[in-house]
């Protein structure tokens, strides 16, 4: 993990990708997203406001499991919280839309496997 402080989110993204080099990390931050999502939804639309607890563990709970037992290193929230939070969401699109791709391969230059 960098010591760098970031100064805004687009300048934090590339980082925050080079911690999640595996794409199952990424399909389970994904797939932790899409559910908190539908919950949210769920919870709003049908009034059903216990289901709002639910968000942190649909949503941390995926995408923690996936940096102990995929990725094996310690989360971004840890240290970045609210950029990590805003990034999760970017790349919950950037995958949506098939542009994870190119988003890692832009990351990887920034932040080289070796280096990182």
């Amino acid at each position: 993990m960098t010591n760098k402080r970031y100064k805004s989110i687009s300048e934090f993204y590339p980082y925050y990708l080079s911690e999640h080099r595996k794409p199952l990390t990424r399909t389970m931050h994904f797939v932790g997203t899409l559910l908190l999502i539908i919950c949210l939804m769920y919870a709003l639309l049908l009034q059903k406001w216990l289901l709002l607890f639910l968000i942190p563990v649909l949503g941390y709970g995926f995408a923690w499991a996936s940096h102990a037992f995929i990725e094996r290193n310690k989360p971004a929230t840890f240290t970045y919280p609210v950029y990590s939070l805003g990034s999760d969401f970017i790349m919950f699109w950037d995958m949506l839309i098939g542009r994870i791709s190119k988003r890692m391969v832009e990351a990887e230059k920034q932040y080289p496997l070796d280096q990182h």
